[in-house]
């Protein structure tokens, strides 16, 4: 029979012999089991304490109010993923309209607003932002923005009363065009007519036949001068007493500045026969502009004469001519008796063409400078003479005007 034997902590058996061998036992290592069972202690602790952290900080539910839901949501979980997790909860930026009311982007409005425990939060700060306990977020829709639009303003072409059969086109109200307002988009570029914010105002041309009562008038007309003949023209004017109008040549009145002068100092009417003669509707509107501005301009460096009066070359000054010029002419004076001396017909020829065609009001044409004007200067004596006798006075255009 065996004795138990005594494991002593120097690891010596101590006890009674026991039979059989007597050799003695090496001793047991029994510290690895100690050691991996404290392993398996600390790692058990370790894990523990790393899974409830882990819980703590990652995986634990909490309570989430949302406009007026309650959700539960991963403790970690930031304002960015539960908007995204949540397609934003059916909310959404506004959106960009045209000034037209269109849609031009679906997205392009005032952005989401979102609170967070009252607090705003920007959509850039919505990732980085954790939900804290207790966490209340507020969500709305963004408004709807209207484009920004720029005012262009249109004319409204203005129209024209031009009238016609009038020894006179007397300008009774220039014409202006009106203002007509259109916003456009600045993204769209879609254009919305907002209306007429400035009405048209037409140009008005009167056409009149002065036909004074109880008296008989008559408008002696030169034109196309100063020439070598204006001053014999004068002389005759002169001695019979008798004020006419002369229609100059701006080119011609400034190579002969002395001649316009005198038919000013004698009392005579002084108005314009263009610059240089031309058929206005043959000119685009800046060269016809050009060319009566430049002849008035010389009237009044000739003789000091500031008039808008005109007569038109041809007689050749319709509603686009007005509507082109018409600040800058207030009269273009017609006739209504042509002598057609340019012709040469003679003097008597002349006399009978004047005499035969008189009447009260009328206008007559006749010449001083573009060519030979002796025959003018033979027949105006007897035209002056024989009118008279009929009882006729002599006035200028200006003056046979204001009778009308």
């Amino acid at each position: 029979m065996e004795r138990i034997e005594e494991l002593s902590f120097d690891g010596i058996a101590r006890g009674v012999p026991h039979h059989g061998n007597d050799a003695p036992r090496r001793p047991r290592r029994r510290w690895p089991i100690v050691l991996a069972m404290a392993l398996t202690t600390l790692l058990l602790a370790c894990g523990g304490a790393w899974a409830y952290w882990m819980w703590d900080h990652h995986w634990r539910l909490v309570p989430v109010r949302v406009n007026d839901a309650t959700f539960k949501v991963r403790v970690d979980t930031t304002l960015g993923a539960l908007l995204a997790d949540n397609n934003d909860f059916g909310h959404k930026p506004g959106r960009l309209l045209a000034i037209t009311g269109d849609v031009v982007d679906e997205r392009g409005g005032e952005p989401m607003t979102v609170t967070l425990n009252g607090s705003p939060v920007t959509a850039e700060s919505f990732d980085g932002t954790p939900l804290p306990e207790p966490a209340t977020v507020t969500v709305m829709s963004g408004r709807d923005v209207t484009e920004g639009y720029d005012v262009r303003h249109d004319p409204v072409p203005h129209g024209a009363d031009v009238g016609s059969g009038g020894s006179i086109q007397r300008l009774v109200r220039t014409g202006k065009d009106g203002v007509r307002e259109v916003w456009v988009g600045r993204s769209s570029k879609k254009e919305v007519d907002k209306g007429v914010i400035e009405q048209p105002v037409d140009l008005v041309v009167e056409a009149i036949n002065p036909r004074p009562a109880g008296r008989k008038v008559i408008a002696l007309t030169f034109d196309d001068g100063p020439s070598q003949y204006t001053g014999r023209i004068l002389d005759v004017l002169k001695d019979k007493g008798v004020k006419a109008t002369f229609f100059n040549l701006g080119q011609n009145a400034a190579n002969n500045a002395a001649a316009a002068r005198r038919v000013v100092s004698e009392g005579h009417q002084l108005a314009s026969h263009s610059n240089s003669h031309p058929n206005m509707p043959d000119l685009d509107r800046d060269a016809m502009r050009a060319d009566i501005g430049a002849g008035f301009d010389a009237l009044r460096a000739a003789a000091d004469v500031d008039t808008k009066v005109f007569r038109a070359p041809y007689g050749a000054f319709g509603e686009q001519q007005w509507r082109d010029a018409a600040d800058l002419i207030d009269m273009n004076v017609l006739w209504d008796i042509d002598t057609l001396d340019w012709k040469r017909p003679g003097a008597e020829a002349i006399v009978k063409t004047v005499l035969d065609n008189a009447h009260n009001g009328a206008i007559v044409l006749m010449h001083d400078g573009g060519g030979d004007r002796s025959q003018d200067i033979e027949a105006l004596p007897d035209i002056i003479d024989k009118l008279r006798e009929q009882g006729y006075e002599f006035v200028t255009v200006e003056q046979l005007a204001a009778m009308a």
